[in-house]
């Protein structure tokens, strides 16, 4: 048998893994009670990119493996200018409503746990951000996730017009 290098220990780590949540849930059975563990991540290059992911098994390890292989698998491009995002948006996922504005440098990115832990995987320094409704972990990460995605490149709407960025920005 030939022996086999884990690659993951060998190569600088091209993302940066974040766990949001760990959620330890039991069910009983016959023979007292069987626990679980739920596992939520955000991964991020901090490089424009992020994706999250949700995992459950038997045991911890297992549980934030698998979530952050998911992560991996979806990841979303963020368009950031600067440090920050380059309008305010605000999207909703279910009962969970986040609200997202570009802020000058040296703010510091101002969030509840959540949507720090994605921005900050995503690369933004300066952002502020408010969440309103709900504050269940898996429903707020996908609001901002919501969010993020009607955000608005700005190569690309002048490109769709058919100007330059200079004429779209002045």
């Amino acid at each position: 048998m030939e022996h086999q290098k884990n690659y993951d220990k060998d190569q600088p780590k091209e993302f940066v893994e974040k766990l949001v949540k760990l959620n330890r849930t039991s069910k009983t059975v016959k023979g007292g009670r069987r626990m679980a563990f739920s596992a939520l991540t955000v991964v991020g290059d901090k490089k424009g990119r992020v994706g999250f992911g949700f995992g459950k098994a038997n045991d911890v390890s297992e549980a934030i493996r698998k979530s952050l292989d998911k992560a991996r698998k979806n990841l979303v491009n963020v368009p950031l200018k600067n440090g920050t995002i380059p309008h305010e948006v605000q999207a909703q996922f279910k009962s969970s409503s986040v609200m997202l504005k570009p802020a000058c440098s040296g703010t510091g990115i101002i969030a509840g746990g959540p949507v720090r832990a994605v921005m900050e995987a995503a690369g933004a320094t300066d952002v502020l951000s408010k969440s309103l409704g709900s504050n269940s972990s898996v429903n707020v990460v996908r609001a901002t996730f919501e969010a993020l995605s009607c955000l608005m490149d700005g190569k690309e709407i002048a490109k769709n017009r058919g100007k330059t960025l200079k004429d779209l920005w002045g």
